[in-house]
């Protein structure tokens, strides 16, 4: 007798709760986060899949539907929202996912300023720095002074009413608009997949405080000279996001009802820096993150950008049972070792293997994995986003999980 799509529903998130809680279920639980696989898989170009909100939710929806995994992920569709705000900082081609480009955003000089006030900051050096159409932000005052109305109100917002000024707002309302259509397109999904059975793998995100900062205002190479010319700076800064960090995460988790909140660690990998640096500069604010997302009731699901081999046994210091490590390129058999008895582990499927590999390479590889998992705790997947995987091996690696063939 088949299973109603409540059953189903139920089954599914069963499977991954019983993966978080380091415990086996009646098949391996599979996440398959397609990325621009589904916009390829349904004939469409990656730049509609960015800006096209009908069609990239259609394509997530029959890739779902026709791959069948414990949960369904959700598409990238903020370009429709960015474009209104001629973003320099993101981009789409017809060829690729979107790119972010990275600069140096934030100067050097400019920490105190941002410890200082954060939002006043971001709303009138970054803005105009990444997003075009509001440039005249950058010549207002700053926003903490309107707080004096008698004086600053009669000056103060004086650049509102220049043509550079009206164009921003008009922007601004344009950006809004499309945000509320995102918001219904996001909601109209959930509940057509939640009608067929399948829970979202998370509605919620955050970021590590040293990612928001390396990525999206000191860049790279800033954040790297930062570690040794003003390091205790680099460290207020982190201490300063973490609550901004924290209150990006709940509120949507909780009004989602989905306690998984996703968490991409860019910059903690072994080879953007030392144990040492990790243990100093990134782990601190990033145990916090998780300590406190945790006493909230929610799941952090964690996907650690490329090797952390020697961070494992730093990593292991969080609560028993209660996150997804999602890794993806990691000695697994030592990953196991360290962290089977802790945490859930995820993925590690490589993307090379998935994309030019052969389906017997795929299973061989999945066999591997799962015998290092005898007791659970488990969630087979990719290394990341299917993007350019091959449409057989992505059968291949959902077959072996669930059939074991």
């Amino acid at each position: 007798m088949s299973m109603s799509p409540e059953e189903l529903f139920r089954q599914r998130e069963e499977r991954i709760q019983n993966a978080l809680r380091l415990r086996k279920s009646d098949q391996t639980p599979i996440i398959l986060v397609f990325g621009s696989f589904a916009a390829r898989y349904a004939g469409i170009s990656r730049r509609d899949e960015g800006y096209d909100l009908e069609r990239s939710y259609e394509a997530n929806f029959e890739a779902t539907i026709d791959f069948q995994p414990d949960m369904a992920s959700v598409p990238i569709t903020f370009g429709s929202i960015l474009k209104r705000l001629n973003s320099s900082a993101y981009g789409l081609s017809d060829d690729y996912g979107y790119q972010y480009a990275e600069r140096e955003y934030m100067k050097a000089q400019e920490y105190d300023a941002f410890l200082f006030d954060p939002s006043d900051y971001l709303i009138r050096c970054h803005w105009p720095r990444t997003m075009a159409k509001t440039a005249v932000f950058g010549h207002m005052p700053p926003l903490r002074t309107l707080i004096s109305y008698s004086f600053a109100l009669s000056t103060g917002l004086a650049p509102l009413a220049t043509s550079q000024g009206i164009e921003a707002l008009e922007a601004l309302k344009e950006a809004g608009e499309e945000s509320v259509r995102v918001a219904a397109a996001l909601q109209t999904f959930r509940e057509r997949l939640a009608a067929a059975g399948f829970p979202m793998f998370y509605c919620s995100g955050t970021q590590a405080p040293f990612d928001i900062l390396g990525s999206y205002f000191r860049g790279t190479k800033g954040i790297l000279t930062d570690m040794y010319r003003q390091p205790h700076k680099l460290s207020a800064a982190c201490e300063k996001l973490l609550a901004i960090m924290l209150e990006t995460a709940v509120p949507a988790a909780k009004a989602s009802g989905n306690p998984r909140v996703f968490i991409p660690l860019h910059k903690g990998s072994d080879n953007f820096m030392s144990l040492e640096q990790f243990r100093r500069f990134y782990w601190p604010t990033l145990r916090q993150l998780l300590t406190a997302l945790i006493e909230e009731g929610l799941t952090p699901v964690l996907l650690a950008e490329g090797p952390y081999d020697s961070r494992l046994k730093t990593m292991k210091d969080v609560p028993e049972g209660k996150l997804i490590y999602w890794f993806e390129n990691v000695d697994m058999e030592r990953a196991a070792a360290v962290l089977r008895d802790r945490v859930c582990i995820m993925g590690n499927v490589p993307m090379s293997l998935l994309a030019s590999g052969t389906v017997e390479q795929v299973k061989q590889y999945c066999r591997r994995l799962l015998a290092l998992f005898p007791d659970g705790g488990y969630i087979m997947s990719a290394a990341g986003a299917l993007d350019d995987s091959r449409i057989d091996n992505v059968r291949a690696l959902v077959d072996f999980a669930r059939l074991g063939l």
